[in-house]
């Protein structure tokens, strides 16, 4: 007959214990009063000092005794007072009220302390408290209740539901507390991690804040499209920009820059002035083709976004034109956590990344170049043209280069490029880029390369 609650701690705590006391003080009441109205009858007076002691014993056992893995120790306690509660019943003859304020309470306790199940659960100790009782004591049975036993059980146990209701009310009002504090919490974490995730591209942040990753160090082999861009001509500017106006060129030219990564799937790793580093393939990746392609197909939309760029600047005061270079390399790469276990970058590192910095730096304004790997992945849907093999620092053989000139599906019905690659045979010819004067030396050498392939005898 005492309140429990499912989360109560390993100690019990001290409205359980107080809870106890006044309903077992209610039970020794209600037998006080019977004292009184029948004579001094020996059970009654056993059953008032075992409803004085036993919450006392009940405390002491709950500190004392090990915790059960299978009935935790306030379901043992509920028990016993759900069985005590039968065998209050049948000692008091059944009488109605007295019997009828025990269930009550004992229901009361039961619903406080796990819903309908432990009602049912308590109700049958109950049963099975007053069968024993009846069977050891066989009482007198008495329906009937007198006017002092009626008001010494209503009286103690109106006492109880009043003190059981300021006990559950604080308890809800700590409860509400609580969850106010949880929710202050909550919304300072959400800011935090909000202000956080400023400095880490979104899909590691996304995979750290989800579980997915943890932040340790740790790296892994992975085939990566690495990007490279910064603007050329910045360094000038610089010099003739006041600081604050060049500032708020480079944020603006970064936030479009970063929208447009994003936008495309890339990983944004790092800023360096103008200078942004981004990668496809990690934390998430579509497969080494559909990476590439996402990354070139990025850079074709920078490259056009500089036009409206340009247009904002221009009409700021800044009439010096910039423009976009471009590195891109396809390679594996080592991707993860570098550092040390209290300050650690999440980047990449390998020649790949080398290669496409060295590309970028060797691009003209506006200008894309790409490695032969990435042109071998996103030749099915970006048109490159062969600039053959340039000495790159750092690699001890040419490296094979390509410039992006755009998006197939964007070139029109009739464009202007003609391509054409087989073993043995590559042409690429821009009509738009032939000079007047160049016209005729490049019809003679289509001639000559047409009869040089009609001699040829190919076994």
């Amino acid at each position: 007959m005492t309140t429990d609650t499912r989360t109560a701690p390993v100690k019990p705590p001290l409205e359980g214990y107080y809870s106890r006391v006044i309903a077992y003080l209610c039970v020794a009441l209600t037998f006080s009063a019977l004292l009184v109205e029948r004579g001094h009858q020996l059970v009654y007076l056993a059953t008032i000092l075992y409803a004085l002691i036993y919450p006392q014993l009940a405390q002491f056992l709950g500190l004392r005794l090990p915790q059960s893995r299978t009935i935790p120790k306030r379901l043992a306690l509920l028990a016993m007072d759900a069985f005590h509660t039968g065998v209050f019943i049948a000692l008091v003859g059944f009488s109605f009220v007295p019997a009828l304020v025990f269930f009550l309470l004992m229901g009361f306790s039961c619903l406080i302390a796990g819903g309908s199940t432990y009602l049912i659960a308590g109700s049958l100790l109950s049963a099975a408290g007053t069968m024993l009782s009846v069977a050891v004591f066989q009482p007198d049975i008495t329906l009937a209740s007198s006017a002092l036993v009626t008001l010494a059980a209503l009286t103690s146990g109106g006492f109880y539901l009043l003190i059981m209701a300021a006990f559950v009310h604080k308890q809800g009002y700590t409860l509400e507390q609580a969850q106010l504090q949880l929710q202050r919490e909550q919304e300072k974490t959400a800011r935090l991690a909000a202000n956080l995730s400023k400095y880490l591209s979104p899909q590691v942040w996304e995979s750290i804040f989800s579980g997915k990753r943890s932040a340790k160090l740790e790296t892994r082999r992975k085939k990566l499209t690495v990007f490279f861009s910064d603007i050329r001509g910045f360094t000038e500017l610089a010099e003739e920009l006041e600081a604050e106006a060049l500032t708020d060129l480079l944020n603006n030219y970064l936030d479009e820059m970063s929208r447009i990564a994003l936008q495309y799937g890339g990983t944004i790793d790092k800023f360096v002035g103008d200078c942004v580093m981004v990668f496809f393939g990690d934390p998430k990746t579509r497969g080494a083709k559909q990476d590439a392609e996402a990354a070139v197909s990025m850079a074709i939309a920078m490259r056009k976004h500089m036009k409206v760029l340009r247009q904002q600047w221009r009409s700021r005061g800044i009439t010096k034109p910039l423009e976009i270079r471009m590195g891109l390399s396809t390679g594996y790469c080592t991707v993860g956590n570098f550092g040390t276990a209290t300050r650690m970058d999440y980047t990449i590192i390998g020649r790949e990344v080398n290669l496409a910095s060295r590309l970028e730096g060797a691009a003209d304004a506006g200008e894309i170049l790409i490695s032969h790997e990435t042109y071998s992945l996103v030749k099915e849907l970006i048109m490159c043209r062969d600039k053959g093999q340039i000495s790159v620092k750092g690699f001890s053989r040419p490296v094979q280069i390509y410039e992006v000139v755009g998006l197939r599906r964007e070139l029109g019905a009739a464009p202007t490029f003609v391509e054409h690659e087989l073993t043995g045979f590559s042409m690429y010819l821009d009509t738009n880029h032939v000079r007047n004067y160049d016209k005729e030396q490049i019809i003679k050498a289509l001639e000559q390369a047409a009869r040089k392939l009609r001699d040829k005898v190919i076994v």
